[in-house]
């Protein structure tokens, strides 16, 4: 049997159809650079990953200036809606919505969005792209092959390769392991989470001396939840019963209990790779940086990502001027760190606020003055409310 084998060019080839890749797709067909967006799943798996989404102010400004403002509509929920328990107290959190653009968007509607935007504007995406296999990297001309779904092996010629496909895509292993510098941080404390088929009560985040909890909107009938655990716990170690008592104990207050359609164990860890390029392979969103979800930043930083390679090709496509995809990495780094600072920061104070068990009652106590000092503050109830709402 004869292989089929197909070859195209394009400007740019965007591996992954995440936030990352659609965001970036969408600004380079607005500003008419050609470019073709390969990802491996189909699009019904794409558009129906339960994720976490929190849009801040500079992200909705941002989709605005690109007039891609649309992106935004549909099902984003205003973060005031999530709360702050602390030992069984409801902490208040008054939120300015004059002065607050954040939104909470379900990560699986904003791609949802961005696809529907990206197709309807002629944009070349294609799903169940196997075996993806970025080529001559460092070249003139690099390359993208992979086999499409209906077994025909394409290659497609390009300027430049965007790797938009996570932690653990193949953009980055196609980099030397020696042209990397891995900066990681674990935790010592990982994450139960788990979606459940029951409405959202209470929404938020619970600090307890048995650990942190949260309960978090997917939809009017589905919830996500976290319950804090060690790193060598299984799901087999929670059956369903455990998780509704552990968060009715931790929230101090009932708790809507029902089917639990999934669970994992996710440990808690920070990230960086520098450089975040190499030769004509860019990396961007979690293909080159992780944050912990206690965060609420992953989203931010893969627009951020977005929106600087963006600016870069459409200055070298138009202006044939390569100075800001030279400088991409060194751009995007400081700003990345900045953000691990404070993931780093914020997951440290929410986890020790509660379970004593890693840093003991002397962190627990600095912890609690610090949280409630930042309850005092005028800039803090956004954070916390972002945070309650926007958690991954």
């Amino acid at each position: 049997m004869t292989e089929t084998h197909d070859k195209t060019t394009t400007t740019v080839v965007i591996i992954g159809a995440g936030v990352a890749g659609l965001t970036l797709g969408n600004f380079l067909l607005r500003n008419g650079i050609e470019c073709t967006v390969l990802e491996k799943h189909p699009r019904a798996h794409v558009e129906q990953r339960q994720r976490a989404g929190t849009i801040d102010a500079f992200g909705v400004r941002m989709f605005r200036a690109w007039d891609l403002e649309e992106v935004l509509a549909g099902d984003p929920i205003p973060h005031s809606e999530g709360g702050f328990y602390i030992d069984g107290e409801a902490m208040p959190i008054d939120v300015d919505d004059d002065n607050n653009e954040s939104l909470y968007c379900p990560q699986q509607v904003l791609v949802r969005n961005l696809t529907d935007t990206f197709l309807r504007d002629g944009g070349d995406l294609r799903y169940e792209a196997a075996d993806v296999t970025p080529q001559d990297i460092t070249g003139q001309r690099p390359a993208v092959r992979y086999r499409s779904a209906d077994g025909t092996t394409v290659t497609i010629d390009c300027d430049f390769i965007a790797g938009c496909d996570g932690f653990h895509g193949v953009s980055r292993r196609t980099i030397p392991a020696s042209a990397l510098t891995e900066y990681s941080h674990e935790y010592g404390y990982s994450w139960l989470s788990a979606l459940a088929a029951v409405p959202t009560r209470p929404s938020g985040m619970a600090i307890h001396e048995r650990g942190l909890a949260g309960m978090i909107p997917r939809g009017p009938h589905t919830s996500r939840i976290y319950v804090q655990c060690p790193v060598d716990d299984t799901p087999e170690q929670w059956p369903d019963q455990r998780i509704w008592s552990e968060l009715e104990a931790r929230f101090g207050c009932p708790v809507a209990s029902g089917e639990v359609i999934s669970k994992q164990i996710v440990p808690l860890r920070s990230v960086v790779f520098d450089p975040m390029s190499h030769g004509r392979l860019h990396l961007l969103g979690d293909a080159a940086h992780i944050v912990p979800p206690m965060s609420a930043k992953g989203i931010h930083l893969a627009l951020h990502d977005a929106e600087v390679f963006a600016r870069a090709v459409i200055r070298q496509a138009r202006e044939g001027d390569s100075s800001l995809l030279d400088s991409y990495s060194e751009t995007c780094l400081p700003h990345i760190w900045n953000y691990q600072a404070f993931a780093t920061w914020i997951t440290d104070t929410m986890h020790n606020a509660g379970f004593t068990g890693y840093e003991g009652e002397f962190r627990k106590q600095v912890a609690r003055a610090e949280l409630q000092r930042q309850f005092t503050s005028d800039s803090a109830n956004k954070l916390f409310s972002e945070l309650a709402a926007g958690t991954n």
